[in-house]
């Protein structure tokens, strides 16, 4: 595979300097420097254990099991409207911590409850 290349009229610094107060950037870079090395075989072993170990889950079966509307299930979740909805079209994916959270309440139905009145 051949290596990646960024062409821009902008130098990285600037880039960075366009992003540093938003995160995105920040997990972006991170999500491609580890996809990267995975794929040249350097990928370090907790990497690959963290992404093969997340629990396969369908957001909006799981918040239809709830009974919860995507706004009482972002709510409980920390995340916005919108974010659930991106997450129940495929726009997007929920990180590996809410990946995990919506497991645990999957499993255990009575933590929402715990959830709704922290």
């Amino acid at each position: 595979m051949k290596e990646l290349h960024l062409n821009s009229e902008l130098s990285m610094e600037e880039i960075e300097n366009n992003f540093k107060d938003t995160e995105l950037f920040s997990g972006i870079v991170s999500g491609l420097e580890e996809a990267l090395a995975f794929n040249k075989g350097t990928a370090k072993a907790e990497t690959i254990a963290r992404k093969r170990s997340l629990p396969d889950i369908c957001v909006s079966e799981e918040r239809r099991k709830l009974d919860l509307t995507q706004k009482a299930f972002a709510s409980i979740l920390g995340v916005s409207r919108r974010t659930v909805e991106a997450w129940e079209s495929g726009k997007s994916n929920p990180s590996p911590t809410a990946r995990n959270l919506i497991y645990l309440i999957s499993q255990d139905p009575a933590l929402v409850q715990k959830l709704q009145n922290r």
